[in-house]
Formats: structure tokens, C-alpha cells, sequence
């Protein structure tokens, strides 16, 4: 296509590798958007959204932009929607975790930085008041971001009615340092330390990747288990 000068339109890393992004993005086979969620309800729920980002991909230094590429080399393209169903913030908010959730529960929800006020939002669509950043995750690997080096992420708090009880450990750190693995994997620390702080709770994890002792878990990467069932 030429543009207004006549001069043909130049071709970009994008339009390039759009039939591969296509056949690597990742797509939920369900019949229906989400699986059953569990008929009981928990204190404690721990959630990591599989945040989606508007099919944005990064490209490595192999070019100075993504117009002015060089064709000559296989340029890298990653994208979240390659590694798993990614869902939009109207999509997440449909999960029906106010019937699951106690009358006094806590929300533990990991928020990417890009992603803070989309978390905070669906927090409270999902029936919780927002609280506090409960846990920093220092990756001890950065990500290259448009604005600096990236290297934490935030787990925000949210709660409904009152802070369950009786109360576990207090003394546990806000900043945890722990090396990034897979992608999008979180540290099983984390967790850990939840159950510390509400060690006599029913407790579950949304969007969960494993199974844990004395934990429900729910996702699509694993079959749904019910602690205790």
C-alpha cells in the first residue's frame, strides 16, 4: 500500500511475525469462559489473574525500533499470550469470587506494574476494599521497561468485613527477595508465608499453576482440588 507521498509503507516487526503471534498465542478450550468454581466458601484467597496485554510484544536489540527492523535476523518476540490464556479486565471480573469468599475474607492478588489500576479495580468488583501493598517481590533479574529497569512486583491486600481470625504470624517481611523462574511463575515463599499469617483458615488459590498442602487450588493449568475433599 503506498501512503500520500507515494512511497510504499514500511514494514515493521509486527506485521512480519503477525501470522506466527497468531499461531502461538494460547486460547482457552473451555466451553464456557471459566471452570466451576468451588460450592463452599474460604478466608483466604490468593490469586495471580493472567493479566492481558493488548497483544503487546518485545522485541530484542537486534533492531534500534520496531520500523526500522533487520529482515536478515530471526527478531525474538515474546508475548504472555504464548505461555497461557491471557484475559481482559471485563473477562476477569465475571469470576464469580464474591460467592466463594467468606464474610470476612482477605484477597491476596498479584498486580503487574503496568496493570496496578486494573488490579485494584478488579478487586473491588470482586466485592473486597482495597488495603495496602502486602508483599514487594524483588525478581532479582530485571525486565527491560520503557521507563527504567524493571525488577519488582507488588501482591496488593484487599479485604471484606472484618480481618479474619484468629490471627497467625505478624512479624513477616513485606519485601521478599527470591530469583524470577518460569514465566510468570510466582515464589511458592509467598504463599508460604500466607499460611503463616492465617495458618486455621480455609484458604484457596485462583488461577493456580500446582497443588499445596492445605490449600484448595482452581485454575487451568491444573485440575480444580478442594483441600479436604
Amino acid at each position: 500500500m503506498a501512503d500520500v507521498n507515494g512511497d510504499a509503507a514500511k514494514t515493521t516487526g509486527y506485521s512480519v511475525y503477525n501470522e506466527a503471534a497468531k499461531a502461538r498465542t494460547q486460547k482457552n478450550t473451555l466451553a464456557d469462559l471459566y471452570p466451576p468454581l468451588p460450592n463452599e466458601k474460604f478466608d483466604i484467597i490468593y490469586a495471580d489473574p493472567p493479566w492481558h496485554y493488548n497483544g503487546k510484544m518485545q522485541f530484542d536489540r537486534s533492531s534500534t525500533d520496531k520500523e526500522n527492523i533487520d529482515l536478515s535476523k530471526n527478531i525474538f518476540i515474546s508475548s504472555a499470550a504464548f505461555k497461557y490464556p491471557t484475559l481482559k479486565l471485563e473477562e476477569l471480573k465475571k469470576l464469580q469470587v464474591k460467592q466463594i469468599a467468606a464474610d470476612d475474607s482477605l484477597l491476596f492478588l498479584w498486580a503487574t506494574n503496568p496493570h496496578l489500576d486494573q488490579a485494584i479495580e478488579l478487586g473491588r468488583s470482586w466485592g473486597f476494599e482495597y488495603r495496602t501493598v502486602i508483599f514487594v517481590w524483588d525478581k532479582m533479574v530485571h525486565n527491560p521497561g520503557k521507563y527504567n529497569l524493571s525488577y519488582c512486583e507488588l501482591c496488593l491486600l484487599f479485604k471484606r468485613g472484618r480481618i479474619p481470625t484468629p490471627r497467625g504470624a505478624r512479624n513477616i517481611k513485606q519485601l521478599v527477595s527470591i530469583r524470577r523462574g518460569e514465566h510468570s511463575e510466582k515464589p511458592e515463599q509467598i504463599a508460604t508465608n500466607i499460611g503463616l499469617m492465617f495458618p486455621h483458615h480455609k484458604r484457596i488459590e485462583l488461577f493456580a499453576r500446582n497443588t499445596r498442602a492445605d490449600w484448595s487450588v482452581w485454575g487451568l493449568e491444573r485440575r480444580c482440588w478442594w483441600a479436604g475433599s
